[in-house]
């Protein structure tokens, strides 16, 4: 008996003693640039990391330079006792154009369309949901797809931390493609 007590408080403690990392999970959103969404997910309060990378798409191993059907998106790791799923949807959605159909701001062609992908259907009943909140409070329709997750190939590492690693050129990029100017005409005091 003692043994089984024993072994039953070890496991235990491995189990109590786990790293957090074990406890987390990952979404992944595509919208437009993902140098913007890696920017904007990284300062979410929950979010332990966020890697620039490709998604949708049937091509094995896609490059910057060669994605063709993949979306720009950014695979979010976070933990759940911090934030909730439908919390990172809705701050998605706020740091995007969810009514263009054809990419985002000055970023545009297929690549840089947008889309929640999904990996339950919990995920997908609260992005549906999250998607016609905003329409309503839009009152336009969202062009953002609810997909399917699909693999997940992070992109070169010359794109992860882009606008922590390269803060002049990302500033330049935001600034000339008119990110905040197109999400305030979006979003306003909504």
């Amino acid at each position: 008996m003692k043994r089984l007590a024993f072994f039953a408080l070890v496991a235990g403690l491995a189990v109590q003693a786990a790293p957090a990392w074990a406890e987390t999970r990952t979404a992944v959103f595509a919208g437009g640039c993902f140098w913007s969404v890696e920017k904007f997910f990284e300062h979410a309060p929950g979010v332990v990391r966020a890697v620039s990378g490709y998604s949708g798409g049937g091509l094995r191993n896609p490059t910057y330079e060669n994605h063709q059907g993949h979306l720009e998106a950014v695979q979010v790791t976070y933990d759940p006792a911090k934030t909730t799923y439908a919390k990172l949807v809705d701050h998605f959605f706020r740091n995007i154009d969810p009514t263009d159909p054809n990419g985002q701001i000055c970023d545009l062609g297929p690549s840089y369309r947008t889309a929640v992908f999904v990996s339950s259907p919990q995920e997908r009943q609260t992005a549906e949901a999250a998607k016609a909140q905003v329409a309503g409070v839009l009152k336009k329709p969202v062009a953002t797809q609810v997909r399917s997750a699909a693999q997940f190939w992070p992109a070169e590492a010359y794109h992860q931390d882009f606008a922590r690693k390269n803060p002049a050129r990302y500033e330049a990029y935001r600034i000339g493609c008119g990110r905040d100017r197109r999400l305030n005409a979006v979003w306003g005091g909504r």
